[in-house]
C-alpha cells in the first residue's frame, strides 16, 4: 500500500471519528468522563497489583474509594456552594446597584470631559450591566433547569462509575490489544510518540487538578477571612477555573473586587481582597505549579485556551472535556513532525539552496 492511500485512510477515519463525536456528543459525556477517571486512576490500581491485589480486586477499591471520597466531597461542599450561589444571585441587583453609586461621581467627572460627545456613559453602563445581568440569568437558568439537566446529572451519578470500573479493570489489556495492532514497521514511533503524550497528559491533567484544588482553597479560605461576601465560593470557583490560563484568575478578581468594591467603604479592604488574589498568583507560579505540575508538559497557555474554545463551540460539554487530551495529541505530533522536518532533505537542500545563493564564488 503506497503512502498516498495509508494517508488517505487515516484521514478517513480521523473525519468519521470526528463526525461520530458530533453526531454523539449529548450522550458521551459520561463516557468521556469514566475514560478520564479510568486514566488518572490506573497508576493507583497499577500500584496495588505490585502489593499482590488481582486487578478485579484492585479496580473495585480504588473504584469505589474514588467515588465515596467525591461523594463526601459534594456532600460537604454542595450545599454550602448552592448556598452561596442562590444568595450571590438573589443579592446580584443590590451589588450592581451599589457599583453604580459608587462609580457615579466618576462617572459624573468623566462626562464632565465628554460632554462635547454624544456619548451617555450612565445609560452605557447601565445597558452593559443590565445585558450582563440577562445573561448570567439565561446561562444559570440553562445549566440549572430542564429535564436534560437532570438526565444529565444522574448520567454522571450513574454511568460514570460502571464505565470507570470496566474501563479501569480492562486499562492494560486495551493498551495491549491496540499496541499489537499497531503497524509493524511503524509500531517504535508511535510507541515513541504515544508514551510522550502520555507524559504530557500526566503531567498537566494530574498535576493541574491538584493545583486547581489547592488554589481553590488558598482562595477561598483567604477571602473568607478578609470578609468578603461569598469569599469562599468566589474563591474556590476562581481555583476550580484556573486550569484555564489567566481567564480563570482573571474572571475571579473581576468578581472579587467587584463585590469588594460594592462591600466596602474602607481601600484597606479592597486592597486585601487584591493582595489575597495576588499572593495566591505568586504562591502558584513559583511553588505549586513547578513542583507539581512542571515546565516541560509542552502545552502553551494560548494553545490550551484556543481547544477549550473550539472544543465548546464545536462539541459542546464533551468538547470541553477532550479538549486537553487532544491539544496534547496534537502538539505532541507537531513536535514530532517539525523533528521529521529538520532531519528531512526537504530541510536539508533549502537550507543548502539558501547557503549557494548567499555564497558569492557559486
Amino acid at each position: 500500500m503506497s503512502a498516498r492511500n495509508r494517508s488517505l485512510i487515516w484521514g478517513g477515519g480521523f473525519v468519521v471519528l470526528c463526525l461520530l463525536v458530533y453526531l454523539l456528543r449529548d450522550v458521551l459525556a459520561p463516557f468521556v468522563a469514566g475514560a478520564a477517571v479510568a486514566y488518572l486512576l490506573d497508576p493507583v490500581c497499577d500500584w496495588l497489583e505490585r502489593k499482590g491485589f488481582g486487578r478485579t480486586a484492585a479496580t473495585a477499591v480504588v473504584t469505589v474509594c474514588f467515588f465515596l471520597i467525591a461523594l463526601a466531597v459534594l456532600a460537604l461542599f454542595l450545599p454550602l456552594l448552592i448556598g452561596e450561589v442562590t444568595d450571590l444571585l438573589r443579592r446580584l441587583p443590590d451589588i450592581i446597584q451599589a457599583l453604580q453609586n459608587k462609580a457615579a461621581p466618576i462617572i459624573e467627572f468623566a462626562r464632565q470631559y465628554l460632554e462635547h460627545e454624544d456619548i451617555n456613559i450612565a445609560s452605557q453602563v447601565g445597558s452593559i450591566t443590565g445585558n450582563a445581568v440577562q445573561w448570567i440569568g439565561k446561562a444559570v437558568g440553562g445549566v440549572a433547569g430542564g429535564f436534560g439537566a437532570v438526565f444529565g446529572f444522574l448520567s454522571f451519578m450513574f454511568i460514570t462509575p460502571v464505565v470507570a470500573f470496566y474501563l479501569l479493570r480492562d486499562w492494560d489489556r486495551m493498551i495491549a490489544t491496540i499496541d499489537d495492532l499497531l503497524p509493524l514497521n511503524q509500531r517504535d514511533t508511535v510507541r515513541e510518540q504515544a508514551t510522550e503524550i502520555d507524559r504530557t497528559l500526566a503531567g498537566f491533567v494530574r498535576g493541574q487538578a491538584s493545583v486547581c484544588l489547592l488554589l481553590g482553597l488558598f482562595y477561598g479560605t483567604g477571602l473568607a477571612i478578609v470578609g468578603l461576601d461569598f469569599g469562599f465560593v468566589i474563591g474556590l470557583l476562581t481555583g476550580f477555573v484556573s486550569f484555564i490560563p489567566y481567564v480563570g484568575m482573571l474572571m475571579g478578581v473581576a468578581i472579587g473586587l467587584g463585590v469588594a468594591f460594592a462591600q466596602f467603604d474602607s481601600l484597606l479592604s479592597i486592597a486585601l481582597v487584591g493582595g489575597v488574589f495576588a499572593a495566591g498568583q505568586i504562591l502558584e507560579g513559583n511553588v505549586i505549579t513547578p513542583k507539581l505540575v512542571g515546565e516541560k508538559v509542552g502545552l502553551h497557555a494560548v494553545w490550551i485556551i484556543f481547544a477549550l474554545m473550539a472544543g465548546g463551540a464545536l462539541f459542546g460539554f464533551v468538547g470541553v472535556l477532550l479538549a486537553v487530551p487532544v491539544a496534547a495529541v496534537v502538539g505532541v505530533l507537531v513536535r514530532f513532525f517539525i523533528r521529521r522536518y529538520r532531519e528531512s532533505p526537504l530541510y536539508a537542500h533549502g537550507a543548502a539552496g539558501q547557503d549557494n545563493r548567499s555564497d558569492p564564488s557559486s
